[in-house]
């Protein structure tokens, strides 16, 4: 599994540009696929919105894979 940490800059980050940022995946069309089909955990529930605003404390689990930490 891979753990990483991103250092937010502002009070927030859209979840579909945060799996973007971070080079995830190669286009934000399939960031939001990810989201779209249930792949993402926040703080331990299932996370579907694809705008959803991620903050400071937030963790995300992408897929069995990624665990992101925001920081």
């Amino acid at each position: 599994m891979t753990k990483l940490e991103f250092p937010l800059q502002d009070e927030y980050i859209e979840l579909y540009k945060l799996i973007k940022v971070l080079d995830l995946v190669d286009s934000g069309g399939e960031a939001k696929q990810i989201v779209a089909h249930g792949y993402v955990i926040r703080n331990g529930e299932k996370e579907e919105r694809k705008r959803a605003k991620i903050r400071k404390g937030d963790v995300l689990e992408i897929g069995e894979d990624v665990t992101i930490e925001i920081v």
